[in-house]
């Protein structure tokens, strides 16, 4: 019984030995890898480690990274009405971090902030964190706010993000953000035509663009500029990626886009009539959804997205909106499509409708070398499900694409209609080296169905001896 307590004893004592030299090893880390550890959670969980111990109260001042989001911080954010606002976040914060000596600059700054917010907090933050060397600034916050004129004098911002209603109105001639890399604007308000170039006129070695421009967000420009057109114009000579969403403009604008670096384009919503696209050299990827406006005839809109493409022949990758597709063919004829001498893969997503065949073959006609081709469809039910005759007819010559260079096919979302099976027969046909055709069924299929697909597409003759139809 002695044996047995001293035992126990002398565990009891090996553990607390093992305990305190844990403690120790924590205690033995500097302050720099405490806070580069604390600047991977959360700032609410960063900050809560001040009540571990008086060592742990200053150390996430040392974490350059802050981030104010509404929904982390604040507990009670479905009651609005004791929501806890920005301003008693930031005059917590603030003066917490005042307290301590030696706090660190923040270089990171995130505000998403939705209820209870006052622009002067938010202004006064910005403004101060701005003459401190902040590098990357996210702000998301529904309360109108005009910008501080400092943010576009700073020299070391390289991310900047905005999103709401933020007025935007930049010094013409004399901004400058020599260091901004990336810049994102969505739903922002422009204070007049110029706004948007004069900023980007700022940036001399932006390299990623995100644009999104509604109706709405031009609604504050200056009486006397409402008539004068919006212009988007893209005069960067390092920017690589651009993606510029345009909806609802009810304002006439221009746009212009001159970026010989630039490698991908997402362009997606309503093509106006003054668009100049040039020097575009490196492009290689290109998504392109351009939506028809109700007061457009078909053969204006299909003038402009040909207009519109024609600058951008050398791309190797393409998305390519199917109802485009589609509209393009009713207004143009294939000669009018340009040749794509460097696509090696094509893909078209959306809706689907019976003249399939009809509308994809145009662009497989002018795309001499592709290898890969998709589609993504949605099959809406007890629409597009049966096809007229004349959607079924053989086609009168085969593209070059698809009887010398097509190797792979994906399709995704595959139901098994009339329209989707002729146009997998018509591939199969004409595709001498394909040699993969890969079928994603729809997740809304039973097995049966999709058994009677799998047995139905192997009976299809294949030009190719070495295709495979794969099932996913």
């Amino acid at each position: 019984m002695k044996e047995q307590c001293r035992e126990t004893k002398e565990k009891e004592e090996s553990l607390s030995e093992s305990e305190e030299e844990r403690l120790d090893f924590i205690s033995s880390v500097p302050d720099s890898i405490l806070s580069y550890i604390l600047s991977f959670l959360p700032t609410r969980e960063a900050v809560l480690t001040s009540i571990l111990s008086s060592r742990w109260r200053t150390v996430w001042t040392l974490v350059p990274t802050l981030d104010l989001d509404q929904g982390k911080l604040s507990k009670t954010f479905v009651d609005q009405s004791s929501c806890t606002t920005l301003g008693d976040i930031l005059s917590n914060l603030w003066m917490l971090r005042n307290t301590v000596p030696n706090s660190t600059p923040i270089q990171k700054l995130r505000i998403h902030w939705f209820t209870h917010c006052f622009p002067l907090h938010a202004h006064t933050w910005i403004r101060a964190n701005i003459l401190h060397g902040l590098q990357d600034l996210d702000l998301s916050i529904s309360t109108p706010l005009e910008l501080p004129r400092c943010l576009f004098f700073c020299t070391t911002l390289v991310l900047l993000k905005l999103k709401g209603q933020f007025l935007l109105n930049p010094v013409p001639s004399a901004s400058t953000l020599p260091s901004l890399k990336t810049l994102l604007l969505q739903r922002v308000h422009y204070a007049n035509p110029n706004s948007l170039s004069t900023l980007l006129a700022a940036c001399p070695v932006l390299q990623d663009l995100t644009l999104t421009v509604f109706g709405s967000d031009l609604e504050h420009l200056d009486n006397n500029a409402a008539a004068a057109k919006f212009n988007i114009i893209v005069l960067v000579p390092t920017l690589e990626t651009f993606l510029l969403r345009l909806q609802n403009l009810r304002y006439s604008h221009k746009i212009q886009i001159n970026t010989p670096a630039l490698k991908s384009f997402q362009f997606l919503g309503w093509l106006g009539e003054d668009v100049v696209l040039e020097n575009l050299p490196n492009l290689v990827k290109l998504f392109l959804h351009a939506e028809k406006q109700i007061f457009t005839s078909f053969k204006e809109y299909s003038n402009r997205v040909l207009d519109f493409m024609r600058p951008l022949y050398n791309v190797k990758f393409m998305e390519f909106n199917l109802k485009a597709a589609q509209l393009l063919n009713h207004a143009s004829k294939i000669d009018d499509v340009p040749m794509f001498h460097n696509l090696s893969s094509l893909k078209f997503y959306g809706g689907l409708r019976c003249n399939l065949w009809n509308a994809v073959r145009p662009f497989l006609c002018r795309a001499p070398k592709l290898q890969t081709l998709a589609f993504e469809l949605t099959n809406w039910p007890g629409y597009g499900c049966y096809a007229p005759v004349d959607c079924l007819e053989e086609p009168l010559d085969v593209p070059e694409c698809l009887s010398s260079h097509l190797t792979t096919c994906y399709h995704k979302g595959f139901s098994g209609n009339d329209i989707e099976m002729q146009l997998v027969r018509q591939i199969l046909k004409a595709a001498r080296v394909l040699k993969t055709m890969n079928i994603t069924v729809g997740s809304d299929l039973d097995s049966k169905a999709k058994l009677h697909i799998h047995e139905e597409l192997l009976t299809f003759p294949r030009s190719s001896q070495t295709c495979q139809i794969v099932f996913d």
